[in-house]
């Protein structure tokens, strides 16, 4: 069977991308799984290696078919686009953050061409991308932009818990305003989709609550008996399979246990607190509804520790780890939404 490859836009060049792919790329499961790509700056993945006393050899190539997979070799399209006198680790530069936007635009280029299966980024800098003039905040509004796709979904995994958000970068206050029985029901359908996109099938969805113990009847707020639970009933009668509201504190630790496929996280830290204190470095975030499949480490450039050569590359791995766990499935997927 033909492994699907993966590319790996090389994020904002000052910061801990290109350390965390050289060292990732030595990882034998990497390849019994996938074939990695890195879409980046050949000189600055060399002065990686060299920092990380990495022994891999760079192969500089114009296309994936080109590539020879092993963790002796890192695969590199070279786009040449930092200018290496100027260069600076762990400082915001206009320079790094037009470079790390070409690296994730040719990385979608590569995708709609199906000359790449799926995408596993790195950590960009939101003020180097502002220093360069590009006009969007953060990778997922990146790729939602380049391939015109509307409100993508973000989901986490770690050790097999998935965990899909309602909300994201709003006010708590705001967040709570924002749970209404149709924006639930679109999210339960949405959510179930994505799942379906991944080849997960089987199982039931879990809604958290919002207030302490679901409101506890009404005694902590009204939200979860007037708002949650006629979502899920109405969601249960379209067939969707969904309980709630599960109790926050609680609903994780069940879906970990296997008792729910995933859980519907109400807002941006009830579902991140959760994922990231059971396992920081293995919580990978996920990229669904776009034509292709993106996962990410889920973490910083790390400006602090840039160029020492310290940086763990556990989450990239698992990142990458990910995307060739999911690729054909989501292949499969985006190839009937064609139809």
């Amino acid at each position: 069977m033909t492994k699907p490859i993966i590319g790996i836009p090389m994020g904002d060049p000052a910061g801990i991308g290109p350390e965390i792919i050289v060292k990732a790329l030595k990882d034998e499961k990497i390849y019994e799984t996938c074939n990695p790509l890195v879409i980046g700056d050949a000189n600055i993945i060399k002065k990686a290696a060299q920092i990380c006393n990495a022994d891999s050899k760079m192969n500089i190539i114009t296309s994936a078919k080109k590539g020879i997979y092993n963790k002796n070799t890192i695969n590199i399209i070279d786009l040449n686009n930092i200018d290496v006198e100027q260069f600076e680790y762990g400082t915001v530069q206009a320079q790094n953050g037009r470079a790390a936007y070409e690296y994730i635009k040719t990385s979608v280029e590569m995708a709609l061409s199906d000359e790449i299966t799926s995408i596993a980024t790195t950590p960009i800098n939101k003020p180097a991308l502002k220093a360069a003039d590009v006009d969007f905040i953060g990778h997922t509004e990146i790729l939602a932009g380049l391939t015109n796709t509307k409100d993508p979904l973000t989901m986490f995994e770690v050790r097999g818990m998935r965990v899909f958000f309602l909300t994201r970068h709003v006010s708590l206050k705001q967040a709570c305003d924002m749970v209404s029985v149709e924006r639930l029901l679109d999210y339960i359908d949405r959510c179930t989709e994505a799942l379906r996109s991944l080849g997960v099938n089987e199982g039931t969805m879990a809604v958290a609550g919002l207030n302490p113990h679901s409101g506890d009847n009404g005694l902590f707020g009204t939200e979860d008996d007037e708002i949650i639970k006629p979502a899920v009933l109405a969601a249960k009668e379209q067939g969707y399979k969904v309980e709630g509201p599960v109790g926050a504190d609680s609903v994780f630790h069940l879906a970990l246990m296997g008792r729910y496929n995933s859980v519907l996280s109400l807002y941006h830290d009830q579902g991140h607190i959760a994922t990231k204190t059971l396992d920081f470095e293995r919580t990978i975030a996920i990229t669904l509804g776009l034509p292709f499949l993106r996962t990410s480490v889920d973490h910083g450039t790390a400006y602090d520790i840039a160029g020492k050569g310290i940086a763990s590359e556990v989450s990239m791995v698992e990142a990458i780890l990910l995307a060739g766990k999911y690729s054909e499935s989501y292949s499969r997927w985006v190839k009937r939404e064609k139809k």
